[in-house]
């Protein structure tokens, strides 16, 4: 780990100037995810503003009848939340899903929404990799890549996002809130994070000097026919080889509406709403459930180690929807 320098802010002004004005900065939480990124010399921060001090340590009724999650909330104290497991149960079993307890203690909501892919190759600094390194080569195309996407892919990198809070965060159409120099703006969830393209490198849209404050949780509740079905390697602190976050809301037995949110599969959390509005007003059935997941995996491309994830996320789609319909 490189010397840096650091700082506490109690004011949102104070760490915005700082991150604008001191080099190489950057704002750390819980630091679960950037300090490990400093220990591997991924990452090499200058100096480091400590946020943990901001006023955004709560959990709130926002104004649309939702709810507004401070951004230096920990999860654990999200997913136990008495508001967020009534009205937001898909989201606080996506949380309980990720990591381990003592992360969970540890690691904000707003760091969860900043943390880095888990590719083997971004964390190895001996291997090129374009999200390190821009132009240096993709080592995970034609290396080992089972854990890798298989959707929104780019030549110069195959990398998966790997949070699970944000896959439930993208079923609930959750808005992200920053302030930066120019004051405060609002992120849907689902222009938040970016595919790869030919700048892998750039994980958000989130600006450079920017900080997240909270997320809003819309007034519409799904919280009584959802699933979040996580398939991975071992039953505990493991990542995702694909996740579902699903989500519906029933007429009888007909789809009033429909969420369907992908992780482990690309470079951002995957859903498509115009292909969940074609099920709006038909049956709640394993074919029209089919049907869904077919279209949501369009363009799918394995690329050796992971081509099993294609027929896995449609079986995965499925079973999420099906686990859903039934609650």
């Amino acid at each position: 780990m490189n010397d840096f320098d650091y700082s506490k802010s109690t004011e949102i002004g104070q760490a915005v100037e700082e991150l604008t004005t001191k080099n190489h900065a950057k704002a750390i939480g819980g630091g679960t995810n950037l300090l490990d990124l400093m220990k591997y010399r991924v990452e090499n921060p200058h100096y480091l503003i400590d946020v943990n001090h901001l006023p955004y340590r709560e959990i709130v009724r926002n104004a649309s009848g939702g709810l507004r999650l401070g951004a230096m909330v920990t999860n654990a104290d999200t997913a136990y939340h008495p508001l967020v497991e009534k009205n937001y149960p898909l989201l606080s079993k996506a949380i309980l899903s990720g990591a381990s307890a003592q992360l969970r203690n540890a690691a904000t909501n707003g760091g969860n929404l900043m943390q880095r892919t888990r590719c083997y190759y971004f964390y190895d600094t001996a291997t090129p990799c374009n999200k390190r390194e821009p132009g240096s080569g993709c080592s995970a195309i034609g290396g080992f890549n089972r854990i890798h996407a298989i959707l929104g892919t780019s030549e110069d990198c195959i990398a998966t996002h790997p949070s699970d809070m944000c896959v439930a965060l993208a079923a609930l159409d959750a808005e992200i809130v920053v302030q930066g120099r120019d004051g405060e703006r609002r992120i849907p969830i689902l222009d938040f994070h970016r595919l790869p393209g030919d700048t892998p490198e750039k994980d958000n849209n989130l600006m450079s000097n920017e900080i997240i404050t909270s997320i809003n949780l819309p007034g519409n509740l799904f919280n009584k026919n959802y699933a979040y079905l996580k398939v991975r390697d071992r039953p505990s602190y493991a990542f995702a080889l694909v996740s579902v976050a699903a989500a519906l809301q029933l007429n009888g037995n007909n789809i009033a509406s429909i969420k369907v949110a992908l992780g482990g599969v690309a470079h951002k959390p995957w859903r498509l709403p115009y292909v969940e509005q074609k099920l709006i007003g038909r049956e709640a059935s394993k074919e029209n459930f089919d049907s869904l997941a077919e279209e949501l995996l369009t363009g799918a491309q394995g690329f050796g180690d992971n081509d099993f994830k294609m027929a896995l996320a449609h079986k995965t789609i499925v079973r999420a929807l099906n686990e859903a319909k039934k609650l």
